[in-house]
């Protein structure tokens, strides 16, 4: 399935490949030119470069698992459903607790409610939030937890390396003025121009992807607590819809429906959890009645 994504999403290819060629990059600027210059022979410098590349590991885990889990596609009928008299099926969902169901053109299925088509998957996505490029996937029902916890983890990766990459600036800055550095010592050292360009580089980059991802990161928790997903709440926004009549579920049990109903320090990990469940109901290929 991944594979038939890469060929149908090529920008999805290109936005995985730049994620993992900056992460691989912010670790040689921090441990290269940071943490061996400003903190050698010091015990920050093995703390500073556990912790961050710690940081790593788990953005990357967390990154495979989004990209790799199913998001929640609902699964296709072994044989073709007929579609001929809508009418009277519908009538007969809604009679057997089956309302909210939809049928999907495209996939000619039934589809459960909350669900919707991804064009680029070409499948319907349970509590589909949307398709994301830089997992090359969707983010829906069940990969929602390890998209949120990867732009947690690039979040950290960016602010950490931002307060290091401006700590050995200072450093540096101050060690030149106060004349400590040797000529010798200056001819064995990189380039200081060479050294300024990563900084800036990385600088930049922590900035950029420290935004972006904080952002939707804030847009997740909302849809998360709201109990609705972008496309719901356009859809809401266009119709006049009286909501004052349904309870809104908790919050935290919300949060419990994405992340698991374990410890609260599991939801910084990306492990396996059980599957959200709306009242006990099953999505299977076709809803509980005759066809």
């Amino acid at each position: 399935m991944a594979l038939l994504r890469c060929r149908r999403d090529p920008c999805g290819v290109i936005c995985i490949v730049l994620t993992y060629f900056s992460v691989f990059y912010a670790d040689y600027v921090v441990v290269q030119y940071v943490l061996i210059p400003a903190y050698s022979g010091s015990v920050w410098c093995t703390l500073h470069g556990s912790v961050f590349n710690l940081i790593l590991l788990l953005l990357l885990a967390c990154h495979a698992k989004a990209v790799f889990s199913d998001p929640g596609m609902v699964p296709l009928p072994d044989t073709a459903i007929d579609f001929s008299d809508l009418r009277s099926q519908s009538s007969r969902m809604n009679e057997r607790g089956c309302e909210g169901w939809t049928v999907c053109s495209r996939c000619e299925t039934y589809r459960p409610p909350r669900a919707h088509h991804c064009r680029v998957c070409q499948r319907c996505i349970r509590r589909m939030d949307h398709h994301c490029p830089w997992i090359n996937n969707c983010v829906g029902e069940l990969n929602q937890k390890y998209f949120i916890q990867f732009l947690f983890y690039t979040g950290m990766a960016s602010l950490y390396s931002l307060v290091l990459v401006v700590s050995a600036w200072v450093w540096r800055i101050r060690n030149e003025r106060e004349g400590e550095a040797e000529k010798e010592g200056e001819e064995e050292t990189p380039s200081k121009h060479l050294i300024v360009a990563h900084y800036i580089i990385l600088l930049v980059e922590s900035v950029l992807f420290g935004v972006f991802v904080m952002v939707i990161f804030y847009d997740q928790l909302v849809s998360i607590i709201t109990d609705e997903t972008p496309i719901e709440q356009m859809r809401n926004r266009l119709m006049i819809k009286d909501r004052s009549a349904s309870s809104p579920s908790p919050k935290l049990a919300l949060l419990r429906e994405v992340f698991g109903r374990g410890s609260v320090f599991c939801w910084l990990l990306p492990l396996h959890s059980s599957p959200p469940s709306v009242g006990g109901i099953s999505y299977s290929a076709l809803p509980d009645y005759d066809v």
